[in-house]
């Protein structure tokens, strides 16, 4: 038996339960977790902004060693470390097709299909995003089990499951940065940690980071910010006036607020680009007139995982890992049990600090 956070229904607390795992079957493999971190995305499946059948095991930011794996996996073998993909590609649609396999149709179907049982009633569950990683082992699909590259802390490794691949590939693929354009960064959380530390790697000159808690300044810095913006009804004024007066090339929403979406576009150069990463309810309305459309000329786009090619970008991002480029730890201002990710929760909806990892003991790494 395994111990894991359960959620019963959505909206409730978390419980700590023992849960039962099947042996993995064909195209699967079993994973004992090194650490899990505490994504704002596990939130939103927990109160129901994003939809999760319950009861779930959720978490989709892991990494860990394999312990067993299933008829016809050969790319992995017990004892291998491997970072969790939570939207594994199919290959085949339209959009892999079109070379998006972060849009990928039939990336979400693990998440809708019971993959262990709990131990005191033989209830089904179902794992978070595919991949149920608040839990000391879990079972995914062999492509959800990315070998973890080289020279890389298999703890902090969690990190690049989410974190990473969407703050690497909102600065390099959605919104493209070049060097010595002017970036403005909204939300320090880990995710915005993460957009800030590749911000500088990508060479921006000015890098803006905004957030609501001033005590975020200094880890914005640490991670690359030149400047600090505490968010309030000038931000975006504040933004233009350490950008030359004319507006960043390029904002990046991390938070998911209609607020911060509306105010990441205001501060946006003639002709830049904002690129939303946070994600926010349907009930977060974001409003532009049609002059300003037109007048402005800017480019708003949405960022899904990075705009990412997890087999493709990894490599690349531990490289920069391995040559003291990124800073993995940084990104991490609390290191927790299973018990602790309701704290954790509540962390996060009242913004402080950076991401939480969950670090287990028996991860045999």
């Amino acid at each position: 038996m395994v111990r894991a956070a359960v959620l019963p229904a959505v909206g409730a607390p978390l419980r700590i339960e023992e849960i039962v795992l099947p042996a993995p079957g064909p195209g699967q493999v079993r994973i004992r977790l090194a650490a899990a971190g505490v994504c704002h995305s596990d939130l939103s499946l927990s109160n129901g902004t994003l939809r999760q059948p319950v009861p779930a095991v959720l978490g989709h930011e892991g990494a860990g060693r394999v312990t067993a794996v299933g008829e016809g996996v050969t790319h992995v073998v017990p004892g291998d470390l491997v970072v969790l993909n939570w939207a594994p590609s199919c290959g085949g649609c339209h959009f892999c097709g079109l070379g998006e396999p972060w849009l990928c149709a039939g990336s979400a179907a693990a998440a809708a299909v019971p993959y262990a049982s709990l131990a005191a009633d033989g209830s089904a569950l179902y794992p978070g995003l595919g991949t149920a990683v608040f839990a000391e082992e879990t079972v995914v699909r062999a492509d959800a089990a990315i070998p973890l590259p080289e020279g890389i802390p298999p703890v902090e490794a969690a990190l690049l499951g989410c974190a990473v691949l969407t703050g690497y590939g909102a600065v390099h693929h959605s919104a493209r940065v070049r060097a010595g354009e002017s970036v403005a960064v909204y939300g320090v959380g880990g995710v915005g940690l993460a957009t800030l530390q590749s911000a500088r790697i990508a060479g921006a000159g000015t890098i803006v980071a905004v957030d609501v808690s001033p005590e975020k300044e200094a880890l914005a810095r640490a991670a690359g910010a030149t400047h600090f913006v505490v968010a309030g009804a000038d931000t975006a004024k504040a933004v233009r006036k350490l950008t030359g007066g004319w507006g960043a090339d390029v904002a990046i929403e991390c938070a998911g607020r209609a607020d911060a979406i509306r105010t990441a576009w205001s501060s946006t150069r003639k002709g830049g680009r904002t690129t939303v990463v946070g994600i926010g309810g349907m009930d977060q309305q974001v409003t532009f007139s049609a002059l300003e459309l037109f007048y402005f000329g800017r480019t708003l786009s949405g960022c899904v995982y990075g705009n990412s090619d997890p087999a493709k970008d990894l490599p690349v991002i531990a490289e920069h890992v391995r040559a003291g480029r990124f800073d993995l730890s940084a990104l991490v201002t609390a290191r927790i049990g299973l018990d602790g990710i309701a704290d954790a929760f509540e962390a996060m909806l009242a913004g402080r600090g950076g991401r939480s990892l969950v670090v287990f003991s028996d991860a045999g790494v």
